[in-house]
């Protein structure tokens, strides 16, 4: 299965936060959306990525005097990115090795989606699902 299967059926948006956002608007973004990462993005495309992880990490440093801070300053700036045309099984190899659970989709230079270690996971189960039926159907014709 390829990245653009899975943008198919989950959609490509994705929540976005420029750098001089605070942490407190991030937060608001991430509970609005419901989301546990938000790509930055810069004049240029993506700039950064954040996540509530980072955020409960620089809290922990820093005390609530962070949350007027921008997010810039706790943002991941090297991002792991994908394209479409990746398949979820390198997907998969990539989130482990840079051990990250949030990966944008770039095409072209643009940001066109965004894929969790959730959706990952819940591909993973359907195909699983599709084999079991396909192999039960087998063993019922004998």
């Amino acid at each position: 299965m390829r990245i653009a299967d899975l943008l198919r059926s989950k959609g490509n948006w994705v929540a976005t936060v420029r750098p001089e956002s605070s942490i407190t608007d991030l937060l608001a973004g991430l509970a609005e959306h419901n989301v546990g990462a938000m790509v930055v993005a810069g004049e240029d495309g993506i700039a950064g990525i954040v996540s509530e992880r980072d955020v409960v990490r620089k809290l922990n440093d820093h005390g609530p005097a962070l949350l007027k801070r921008p997010v810039s300053e706790i943002m991941t700036t090297v991002v792991a990115t994908c394209t479409p045309r990746d398949s979820v099984d390198d997907l998969s190899v990539l989130m482990t090795q840079r051990r990250v659970r949030h990966v944008p989709v770039v095409e072209g230079g643009r940001l066109v989606g965004i894929v969790s270690i959730g959706d990952v996971v819940k591909s993973r189960m359907e195909e699983l699902e599709a084999t079991q039926q396909q192999l039960a159907a087998y063993i019922a014709q004998g």
